[in-house]
């Protein structure tokens, strides 16, 4: 799969089902394997119609469970949520 195909799926939190938005980077080793997703965070206004993103945050290799036709299914529970990591849409 293609970075440009990776970018396209939304990605989402199966313990909650927020929706954490598209991956807009990756994160490489020193042997460019990938080792995280960063992710924007969402701030939606009335039915998330004033959409306005954050600073990007790191979802884990590790804590992608699927990478689907749509949509990329990750596992982050609030103890993974430390500065730096994803908090997901607040709405």
């Amino acid at each position: 799969m293609t970075y440009a195909e990776l970018k396209q799926k939304d990605v989402v939190n199966v313990r909650d089902g927020r929706r954490l938005g598209k991956p807009i980077d990756l994160v490489l080793n020193d042997m460019a394997v990938v080792e995280a997703l960063v992710v924007p965070v969402m701030n939606g206004g009335f039915l998330n119609l004033l959409k306005q993103e954050k600073e990007g945050c790191l979802v884990p290799w590790g804590q992608i469970i699927r990478i689907g036709d749509d949509v990329i299914l990750v596992d982050l529970c609030e103890s993974d949520y430390p500065d730096g990591v994803c908090e997901g849409n607040s709405n």
